[in-house]
């Protein structure tokens, strides 16, 4: 049965409309999935880690982050598993426990990270200490850091490994292994317990053995200035949303008592040479041990620090000393310098400013530079047995890293942009559906107006399915 419409022209452009309406829906779609990417771009340097954390000198823990209990004894320990990040706590003089479960093939690790509360007291031998046992108590590995000179709450880290080595005996067996966390403290140390970030990760066995001897001889010169203008980029709160830097000269602005994060990606063969410089400011005064800056590993182990840095009101700086090239081999050398520059990936700088500084100089902002130098031509990764995980560098980290993105900023920039392209071809099926739709319709309005002049095109209207 024919229904009496418009005409065909009236009825092709009611499809025109149409085919323009969702045009313009597809472009808003477009420009909405690239749009989030420039989010990741650094913002000013008027803190983004007070944005996040909330508060000067707050820490700001991983996304997903588990809660979880530590035992007193082994037989009470909750299990970590791979890849997870999980949230504890820990008081003065006492020890965690957990367990993992490995197997016979590859590298484990286990870092924590402790965060003293804001205005808490800790003193030069306060630490934090990790290790990882096997069922006879035996110590895999263990790292231990303390506060030292600079006596002042902040983010400090370390972390412990089961290393797959054909010389050793000892923990290379698959079956149950055991994480102890331990806290040190002084009496006269604040014993409010201290909130733990925990992380387990794992690194593939490679597929063929290779050198096991670290090299003797690499460059341990610093490198000259990085060229052109320093840049602004705002340091993060945490290991989680730590500030990507790339080579370059970077400022920032940092209050006393506050920690910021930053990280770069440092590819096999490379080095790493970093250092602060903290600004001058009005008044006169002393501070000692009044700048912290330590450089971690991708899984948060100690690789250098400087925490001798006093402060006057003069301009000072810091240098690290500089970092062996990351080699696999590294591993196997009995200097912790060699041992914690074992893999590639993302290594972290923390700075830390005294909040006695804000006592003598006044609580404001003080002016911070970081500098950073990285030399050698990548080389190629070692043949893992599988995925290496954190322990790579990617061009997204490269492109991070020169963006100034945190992790979560890159995260969600890559996935925008996959969202955008699946946008886009969705567009696509769309607006080749709706074109031919429009011709259908024309057609069909023709053809009705021949056959039935005097009553009217029929109407028609989209097709139930595609």
């Amino acid at each position: 049965m024919r229904r009496r419409g418009g005409t065909a022209d009236g009825r092709a452009v009611s499809a025109v409309s149409a085919l323009s309406a969702a045009s313009a829906v597809l472009a808003a779609v477009c420009v909405t999935a690239v749009l989030p990417g420039q989010a990741g771009a650094a913002q000013p340097a008027a803190g983004r880690a007070e944005a996040a954390a909330g508060a000067s000198g707050g820490y700001v823990f991983a996304d997903g982050i588990q809660q979880i209990r530590g035992a007193a004894t082994t037989s009470e320990s909750p299990r970590l598993d791979a890849g997870g990040t999980y949230r504890d706590a820990i008081k003065g003089g006492a020890k965690l426990i957990y367990r993992l479960d490995l197997d016979a093939k590859t590298n484990a690790y286990v870092s924590a990270v402790a965060v003293p509360k804001p205005g808490s007291k800790v003193g030069s031998s306060d630490s934090l200490k990790v290790a990882l046992q096997d069922r006879n108590g035996f110590d895999c590995s263990a790292n231990e850091t303390r506060f030292g000179a600079a006596e002042f709450p902040r983010p400090v880290a370390a972390y412990a490994h089961r290393t797959m080595n054909r010389d050793r005996s000892s923990c290379q067996e698959a079956g149950r292994y055991y994480v102890v966390i331990e806290r040190g403290s002084r009496a006269t140390s604040t014993p409010e317990a201290w909130d733990l970030e925990i992380r387990h990760q794992l690194e593939p066995r490679l597929k063929t053995e290779g050198p096991t001897a670290a090299p003797e001889n690499w460059p341990s010169a610093s490198p000259p200035a990085a060229a052109g203008e320093p840049r602004e980029r705002a340091g993060g709160a945490s290991f989680h949303d730590a500030t990507g830097l790339s080579e370059g000269e970077w400022t920032d602005r940092i209050e006393p008592g506050q920690s910021l994060f930053y990280r770069v990606p440092v590819n096999w063969g490379q080095q790493l040479f970093a250092g602060a410089d903290l600004g001058n400011t009005s008044g006169r005064g002393f501070v000692g041990s009044a700048l912290a800056v330590t450089l971690y590993n991708p899984m948060q182990g100690v690789v250098s620090s400087s925490d001798s840095v006093t402060y006057d009101g003069k301009q000072k700086s810091a240098d690290l000393d500089p970092m062996p090239p990351v080699k696999y081999e590294n591993r196997f050398d009995s200097g912790s310098s060699f041992v914690n520059t074992r893999f590639a990936g993302w290594y972290y700088l923390r700075v830390s400013l005294s909040p006695k500084v804000g006592e003598e100089f006044g609580k404001k902002p003080y002016g911070l530079t970081l500098r950073v130098s990285l030399e050698g031509t990548p080389q190629a990764a070692p043949a893992y047995d599988g995925p290496a995980g954190i322990f790579a560098v990617t061009e997204a980290d490269e492109d991070a890293a020169a963006n100034g993105q945190s992790g979560p900023e890159a995260a969600k920039s890559g996935t925008m942009k996959l969202v955008g392209a699946a946008s886009i071809g969705a567009g696509a099926v769309l607006v080749l559906g709706l074109g031919a739709w429009t011709l259908l319709a024309r057609r069909r309005a023709a053809r009705s107006a021949v056959a039935a002049p005097d009553e009217g095109p029929t109407q028609y209207g989209p097709p139930t399915a595609w």
